[in-house]
């Protein structure tokens, strides 16, 4: 089981009870009964109980403590951000297993998620840590990442820093070519959406919405964008989400009609579902999430609605707003996806028979549909 299965969703109450104060010092029955409050306690943003419980769990497990004391610390909307703290230990993790099995299913995933983190802080450096950027090294901690640990967000990370002409050097007779740059970066888009990964989705909708890199197809864009939002995590639903409204309010009478068609198709083959946490305590039932609307004041709502009946009143549930389940306050650990990579001339996908839909890149940066 992947660390990112190890997620335990409790109740308020029952994360309180597994440790006791004693003496200022938080003890608990078990590594265990310390990893599971740890771990609820950090999925449901209660990071003052998180902490004590992953100091306790630094004796037993500590790469599994120092990871998530890791991702409190570069949490930006935290009461605890310190990216000089979060590098170090995520340094250290990449550091320490670095030699680890690509297939140990607890700390492969746990390799993968630091390189990558390193990796992002060495690109621009920490000023107020002092730590200075190398680029060099960031460019190898991702590729690493993502082909020797086929992590999916670092293949996305890898696919976005190669569109923008950068990552691991590409030669052509000695000199670096930023056009094959470009290729591998739309080629891992291409691939990890059709694996379903719901950000590489939503920033290969945008670009199709925009002819960005990429052919312009904006029905294309609007029905990739639907299944993105479907997939979400609720970690990341904010941000998909908002390239949602962009595309859906802006996108004309002819270009919705020309996606609603093919909704169930493009979900069919490109969904995957979210692994949500389940919520015992009753506390989000009260959460109140905003509706989302256009400039001229139409709601925001899924393209299966739309197909369905583009006139009947929708219910506050249908809404694009994110779902009922616990809102954890960092990246969510998707699980592995595609493999090695390859110039996306000589991988990209092939359209399949009218009309099944595909997500896929043609030689010269067309969408094969």
């Amino acid at each position: 089981m992947r660390i990112f299965k190890l997620a335990v969703a409790g109740s308020v109450a029952s994360i309180l009870m597994l440790g006791t104060a004693m003496a200022g010092t938080v003890v608990f029955r078990s590594s265990d009964d310390a990893m599971k409050q740890g771990i609820s306690a950090f999925n449901g943003g209660y990071y003052e109980l998180a902490l004590p419980a992953l100091e306790a769990l630094e004796a037993t497990k500590p790469q599994i403590a120092h990871f998530y004391e890791a991702r409190i610390y570069a949490d930006n909307e935290g009461a605890y951000t310190d990216h000089g703290k979060a590098f170090h230990l995520y340094k250290e993790l990449a550091d320490e297993l670095q030699d680890v099995d690509p297939d140990d299913d607890d700390l492969a995933p746990i390799a993968a998620k630091s390189l990558t983190a390193v990796s992002m802080y060495l690109r621009d450096g920490i000023p107020s840590a002092g730590i200075q950027p190398d680029v060099e090294e960031a460019n190898r901690d991702l590729q690493r990442a993502a082909l020797t640990f086929n992590d999916e967000d670092a293949q996305f990370e890898l696919a976005k820093v190669y569109l923008r002409g950068e990552g691991p050097d590409m030669t052509v007779t000695g000199y670096d070519d930023p056009a094959s740059k470009i290729e591998n970066g739309r080629h891992w888009l291409s691939r990890l959406s059709q694996a379903g990964h719901p950000g590489a989705q939503a920033f290969l909708a945008d670009l199709m919405w925009r002819g960005k890199f990429v052919q312009k197809n904006q029905a294309a864009a609007l029905n990739l964008i639907d299944v993105a939002v479907a997939n979400a995590p609720p970690s990341e639903r904010v941000w998909i989400e908002d390239i949602y409204q962009n595309i859906f309010c802006n996108a004309g009478e002819g270009v919705r009609q020309q996606a609603t068609g093919r909704v169930a198709e493009w979900h069919n083959r490109y969904g995957r579902s979210p692994d949500l946490q389940e919520s015992r305590d009753g506390l989000d039932d009260l959460t109140v999430e905003p509706v989302r609307t256009c400039a001229n004041g139409e709601l925001v709502r899924p393209m299966s609605v739309l197909a369905t009946d583009p006139k009947k009143p929708i219910p506050q549930p249908q809404m694009i707003s994110t779902p009922t389940a616990p809102q954890p306050r960092r990246s969510s650990l998707i699980p592995a996806g595609a493999a090695s990579i390859q110039p996306a001339s000589e991988a990209a996908a092939v359209a399949a028979p009218a009309p099944a839909p595909v997500v896929g890149l043609t030689p010269n940066g067309e969408t094969a549909r």
